[in-house]
Parts: structure tokens; sequence; C-alpha cells
């Protein structure tokens, strides 16, 4: 249970010192210039009018027990007291009915969110977060591009309202209409979802059509393609060519084990292979459901957005850093015991990237909606990504990638249309190592595209490389960066890889026919994980299958191409 309540949570993520839950004193090194507090929307602000003692509240029969367990200073009944809450919101109705109570919470959040809102400098989203009964994680943060007047023209949609999220879609698209607000969703990583996130049906199973994917096309523009329950960009089932696909994965199950993991759900689950997906839907409906960008967030329940590997705070309030915490259990499923998913399997992700002209929610949010926008798992690095048509390497020799990008081609998120005759496409990339972070070990762009058969394929190249390593003629480069992590101390030497790189790359197998993606990874080299930042802290020897080290990682948005 949570006690850093939404203010608080903006004063953290804007700079300033708060209190933990646990009692921790934590203040962010580096601010961040945006937060969105999608707090659930069933209930919507039942924990805060708990906590609070709110007269409305304490006037029900179950909120006035709840409160007074909440109240009692024992962390045993205030445990059971947050289980049978949580519990009663997996019910088919509200615990407490009241829409006065969620519209007062609601209303008193979106006025916070004002309060904080500075143009410039920081940017308070006004969001909430949809759920759905059962463990299939098909979760979406909802964000608003305007303002408490026009957020307070409705109350958040709920799966009290439906559990269908195409309903979501169509509530908001009809709140759009009336009010001529602006609204978008985004879906958690789908790796939990055990092929529901990314289907080829409807929610109700029948085969998608083209109005539930424009529906979704609109609503979605962009994911978040990792997060502290795994990452979900690849897996290397779907990937077997990709060394590097298999990063923090999660794979046996659905979010609450009911369900075990089979193979041919994952094609359902991945964005890469989703994205793959999308081009079969646009050949076969005429529009793409996941044409969509890419960012990272936390889905942390703690107030803190802390998510880089050195002040990792953990899924919820009640696993703060503490010796114990890398073997809680965050999953064990019912239908296999042996099963588990443990505290130290957790990542420390992520970050949400967005280009925009201005720190305003209006900017940030226009830019989300072109999908300018990319995901990192925790590292501040900048990535820029543009394609075109007549890029040369003479434009790399630029301090601003960016100018001639723009002048150019399509930055990521863009569409490039029918290929020129006798022209493929070229594409700019540059990163730039987070000043905190590890160097950069390489950029790689990976392509995805339909074949004429309408089957999918795909591919990674490497298009710059650090430390004079070289790129074969097959577009890799085999000679890994190497590793300085020092475990035992968390700490790594920066005399590998390149803090920064850039290169201009053409595509050597482009078809003109060919509906097609391409996006960009870039990798650090090896830097301590959290686990090994856990371990210096508190003194631990952690089992040796607690992995150490990690590479963090950008995903850009894709470019499409379309013939």
């Amino acid at each position: 249970m949570c006690r850093v309540g939404q203010e608080e949570a903006f004063r953290f993520a804007r700079g300033e010192e708060v209190t933990t839950t646990g009692g921790l004193r934590v203040k962010l090194s580096r601010p961040l210039d945006f937060l969105v507090i999608s707090d659930h929307a069933e209930m919507y602000g039942l924990m805060p009018q708990l906590l609070s003692g709110d007269r409305d509240i304490l006037e029900t029969e179950k909120g006035k027990r709840w409160y007074e367990m909440l109240s009692t200073g024992d962390r045993n009944i205030i445990f059971s007291a947050a289980m049978e809450i949580v519990a009663s919101l997996q019910e088919k109705e509200p615990p407490i009915k009241s829409e006065k109570l969620v519209r007062k919470a609601w209303h008193n959040f979106t006025a916070l969110a004002d309060r904080y809102n500075e143009p410039g400098r920081f940017t308070a989203f006004i969001g909430y977060e949809y759920t759905t009964r059962g463990g299939f994680n098909l979760h979406r943060n909802v964000v608003f591009r305007g303002d408490a007047s026009v957020a307070n023209r409705t109350l958040p949609f709920s799966q009290y309202d439906s559990q269908n999220p195409e309903d979501l879609w169509k509530a908001l698209a009809k709140f759009q209409d009336d009010t001529g607000a602006e609204v978008l969703t985004i879906p958690h990583n789908g790796n939990l979802s055990n092929g529901r996130m990314f289907s080829v049906l409807t929610n109700d199973g029948n085969p998608l059509t083209r109005e539930v994917a424009e529906l979704r096309a609109s609503m979605e523009p962009i994911i978040e393609v990792t997060q502290i329950k795994g990452d979900g960009e690849a897996h290397p089932f779907l990937s077997p060519n990709d060394e590097f696909a298999d990063y923090e994965t999660w794979d046996k199950a659905n979010l609450d084990g009911t369900e075990l993991k089979k193979k041919e759900m994952l094609q359902y689950e991945y964005a890469r292979s989703a994205l793959k997906v999308g081009l079969q839907l646009e050949k076969k409906l005429g529009v793409n459901p996941f044409k969509f960008g890419m960012i990272g967030s936390t889905d942390a329940h703690t107030g803190v957005a802390a998510v880089e590997e050195d002040n990792f705070f953990g899924k919820h309030s009640g696993v703060e850093p503490e010796p114990g915490r890398w073997e809680h259990e965050v999953i064990r499923s019912p239908l296999d015991p042996n099963l588990t998913v443990l505290g130290w399997q957790q990542a420390s992700s992520g970050y949400a990237a967005v280009w925009a002209t201005e720190n305003t929610r209006e900017a940030i949010f226009d830019a989300m909606k072109r999908k300018e926008v990319y995901a990192t798992t925790g590292s501040r690095m900048m990535v820029r990504f543009f394609g075109g048509w007549d890029f040369t390497s003479d434009d790399t020799n630029t301090r601003q990638p960016a100018r001639v990008g723009y002048e150019k081609g399509v930055p990521m998120g863009g569409d490039l249309k029918k290929a020129p005759e006798g022209k493929g496409p070229t594409f700019l990339v540059a990163a730039l190592k987070d000043p905190y972070g590890g160097n950069l070990d390489r950029i790689q762009v990976v392509k995805g595209w339909l074949n004429a058969d309408g089957s999918t394929s795909e591919r990674v190249y490497d298009v710059a490389v650090s430390d004079g390593r070289k790129i074969g003629p097959d577009g890799r480069c085999k000679q890994p960066v190497g590793n300085t992590v020092d475990a035992k101390n968390a700490t790594w030497k920066n005399t590998i890889g390149s803090p920064e790189l850039i290169a201009v790359w053409k595509d050597p197998e482009f078809d003109s026919k060919q509906l097609a993606f391409y996006y960009v990874r870039v990798l650090e080299i090896p830097t301590p994980r959290w686990t090994a930042y856990e371990a210096k802290r508190f003194k631990l020897q952690l089992p040796p299958e607690v992995p150490m080290s990690t590479q963090e990682r950008a995903y850009t948005s894709p470019i499409w191409y379309t013939p």
C-alpha cells in the first residue's frame, strides 16, 4: 500500500525531496521533464480517500471498517486490509457505489495536475489507468491533452463500465467528438497478455474488422514496450538470429500465473512481431492497427518515478530497497507451484523520450500523436532517427543531425511513400550517451517487411559500432564490445565503447513493392544491473542465477515504407 500521494509524486518528479512509504528520504539527481500519474480507474481515488479519513468514505460500512484497519498501526492488519481492498476491486461491481466519491477524487487530481503544470519547466499530464480483471494485463494509460476544465467533463472509464478495451476507445472517441478534446491511450507492454494484446481477433474472438482496426489506430498511436514486468521489444523464439532479443524476458505465464504460456502466443505479445502482423493486417483490411510508436514506462506503484539501475524502487511500496526484496515472490502460478517470478527478475525500466518543440502539455501530446518518441530501459541517452531518399555520408559531419534530418527526410514515427525511380531509402541515425551512463556499443536498424506470399520477415543490421570494430558484408558486427563491470563494487569503466555514434545507412535489400518498417535499437556497453547495486548496498551474496550486469538500450518508433 502506497502512502506517497499524487502531490508527492509530482514533487519528486520535478526534483524535490520526498519521504517514501518505507520512510526513506529520496530525491532525483536529475528531475524529469514530464509525468503522467495514472492511478487505476476503478473506484478512482479510493485509497487516498481511505487514508485521509474522507467523511463520505467513513459513512459507508466498508469504508469505515477499512479505515479502522488501516489506522491500527499493526502491519499485519494493514496488509490484510490492503489485500481485501485489492480483491474487492476485482469484483464485477465496485466495493463502494458512489459516483460522488469518484468525481470528487478525479476533480481533486485534475486541479492538482493543473497546479503543478509549469509550461516550459515541468509538464504534469492529466491521466488515469484503465484496467481489466484477470491476469492478461490488457491495461491502458489514458492521457489528456488539455487541462482540468476539459478532463472534468468526463470521469475515468473503468472495468466496471466495460471489460472490453474496444469500449474504452469508443467512449473516448465519443468524448472527443462531443467536446473537441484530445485524448490517447497507451497499452502496457504485451508480454504477459498470452497472445491477447496484439491479436488479429476482436476482444470477443471474432476476426478483426476495418472499423475496429481504424479505431485502435486512432486511439493508440504509441505503446509501452519496456517496463518493470519485463521487456517487450523482441523474443528469442521469434527472433532466433538476434543475439540481443533475450533481454529481461518474462515468458512463463500471464500476470497472475493462471494460464501458462504457449509459444504460439508470443507473436501477438512482442512489439517487433506486432509490427509485422500490422503489415499483414494493412494488406488485408487497408488499415494498420499496430502502426505504433514506442515508449518506456515504469508501471510502478511506489509514487516515486525512480527506474535507473542505481535507484530502482521496485513494483510497489511493500518492496522498497531492503535486504530481502530480491527474493520476494512477484508471481506464483497456481497451476505450477514451481513456476515463480522472483523480485530479482523485475527490470529497472523504463523512460519515455519525446521529441517535442517545447515542454508543454500540448507539444508533448502532439509529439506522442505523431509517434516522434522513443523508449529507453532507464538510460537517458539521446537518439535521432530520420528516413528519406537522399541522405549521404556527408550528412554525418554535423553537430546538428536534426537540422539535416528534417530538411531531407521524416523523423521516427513518420512515413515514406512510393520510392522514386531507382532509389532505395536512406536513414540518418545518431545517438549520444547518457552523461551519467555507459558508453555506446552500437546502433542497429531493425527491418521488418511483408513478402509477396503474405508472410513476414525481419532482419537486424549493425549500422554504427564503437572501438573501430568492423561491420561485415552481412551487415553484422560479430565482435562483442567487451565488459568492464565490477559487480562486487557495482561499478564499471567507460574505457570501451563510444560517447556518440552517427551513421547514414541504406537498405541493401530494398524492394519498392514491399510494405516495410524500420526502427533503431541503440545498445550501451555492459553496466551494473540494479541487483549489483542492491548486493553492494546491503552486503549480500546473491545466487549465481541472478544477473549482475545489463546492457541498457533504446528503441525508437519505426519509420514505415508504404508503396
